[in-house]
């Protein structure tokens, strides 16, 4: 990227999303956050519920999932189904994902429907009905996704168990999807119960983006969600992670062609971070450095160069609510072997933490970071995802306004001192899948 084009992305950023970005609080403790964006005559309506898997506790792991499909099946206004069935008739689109820290349903739709899809939620919110049918019919989808996304995938496998030797007393180590035996004895009281707990305006962000006034769509809100009573939420006590102090190691098992390896160092994270929030930023360029494209170091040497590997990379999210990982993972080429891969992926970081990068490396991964969020604003239900997800874990979604300025702050020093800080081998956990005919030589 010229550095032309690096100054208009950067000018392009620094226009604060708080400009044409609204925020009110209702009396009942629903928060409402619009952003305006008058580019075309459609809206995106979220609304984000703080509740996901690292609530939840053995016995009742995946009843915030299975809760998600409860709310599509019938209120005590609507039919099982009508709900979609009534924005699919207005030419809208919808659906609802459920992650760790929340769980969240949305619409696209044009901006002079939005009224529908505010009346539908503000229904739902207080009035899902339980029927035992459906339940049971919802509760055996769940399970038969699990068999499908993680028991019969076994790199997905791998990464369920991975988390749940690298946490052993944090609810990250809780798989979204639940535990299978859990699943199997999750009695529908488990979901109502949850759902009545949860699922309460003082604990929800309703988030709108699109061609809208700000002014008009408070006034909806006030309308369909002001008269709905809040509830008393205690927040679950805190099960902090226990001090890592050694290196963990696991192996499993499966139908698998190649062999697969994660390796995940403890990581901080923005939301509850006490120290410098630079270490964050600086790990969210370090991994761009690494892995941020064809001309980063992975691609180039271990990909390309070397041929160590079939695919590799890294990642980090420093948005968890409760602390997180950054994560090596790759599949090593068919002479290599895992142990292989993973030396690699140690000179790699015993590369940065000896030797500063580049200023101009420093400024490639710059540039891409900040495309990349030029990119995302230009989404409508990206902005609205970025706004929520933020809100939902306790950050204030003004950071989006900041982040250029931070990652800009980030100099060589600062990626070499947190590749030393927080790359320490006492702090790791490495996972490894093996073909089965591994296990039987």
């Amino acid at each position: 990227m010229d550095k032309i084009t690096f100054i208009v992305l950067t000018f392009f950023l620094a226009m604060p999303i708080h400009a044409s970005t609204s925020e009110k609080i209702l009396d009942n403790g629903m928060k409402i956050i619009v952003r305006e964006d008058h580019r075309a005559p459609v809206v995106v309506s979220q609304i984000w519920y703080r509740i996901g898997s690292t609530y939840e506790h053995d016995g009742i792991t995946g009843v915030s999932h299975a809760l998600e499909h409860m709310m599509f099946k019938g209120t005590e206004n609507l039919k099982p189904g009508e709900f979609s069935e009534i924005i699919a008739a207005n030419g809208g689109s919808e659906n609802a994902f459920t992650s760790r820290d929340y769980t969240a349903y949305f619409q696209r739709i044009a901006k002079d429907r939005l009224e529908i899809c505010l009346k539908l939620e503000a229904d739902r919110m207080r009035n899902v009905v339980f029927l035992k049918g459906e339940y049971k019919k919802e509760v055996a989808v769940v399970r038969e996704e699990r068999r499908w996304r993680v028991d019969n995938k076994p790199r997905s496998k791998l990464f369920e168990q991975f988390y749940a030797t690298a946490f052993l007393t944090s609810p990250v180590r809780i798989p979204t999807i639940g535990w299978m035996d859990d699943l199997q004895q999750l009695e529908m009281k488990d979901a109502a119960d949850w759902y009545k707990k949860w699922y309460a305006p003082n604990n929800a962000t309703l988030v709108v983006v699109g061609d809208v006034n700000s002014e008009d769509v408070f006034s909806l809100a006030e309308k369909y969600f002001a008269g709905i009573e809040p509830s008393n939420i205690e927040p679950p006590k805190l099960r902090p992670e226990i001090e890592q102090n050694g290196e963990r190691r696991l192996n499993l098992y499966g139908q698998t062609a190649s062999p697969y390896l994660i390796m995940g160092f403890k990581t901080p994270v923005l939301k509850g971070f006490e120290g410098d929030v630079k270490d964050i930023y600086a790990l969210d360029v370090l991994s761009g450095i690494l892995d941020g494209g064809n001309s980063a170091r992975v691609a180039k040497k271990m990909l390309r160069g070397d041929e160590i590997a079939v695919e590799a990379g890294t990642s980090y999210d420093p948005y968890d609510r409760l602390g997180g990982l950054f994560l090596f993972a790759g599949t090593p080429n068919e002479k290599v072997s895992p142990q292989t891969l993973e030396q690699a992926f140690i000179d790699e970081i015993k590369d940065l933490q000896d030797n500063p990068v580049t200023q101009q490396e420093l400024e490639r991964v710059k540039a891409q970071v900040i495309a990349s969020k030029v990119f995302d604003r230009d989404s409508m239900f990206n902005m609205g995802m970025q706004i929520g997800m933020l809100d939902s874990v306790g950050l204030d979604w003004r950071l989006i306004d900041s982040y250029v300025d931070s990652i800009n702050s980030i100099n060589a020093a600062d990626i070499q001192r947190v590749a030393r800080k927080y790359f320490n081998k006492n702090k790791l956990t490495v996972a490894t899948l093996w073909p089965e005919k591994e296990a039987q030589e």
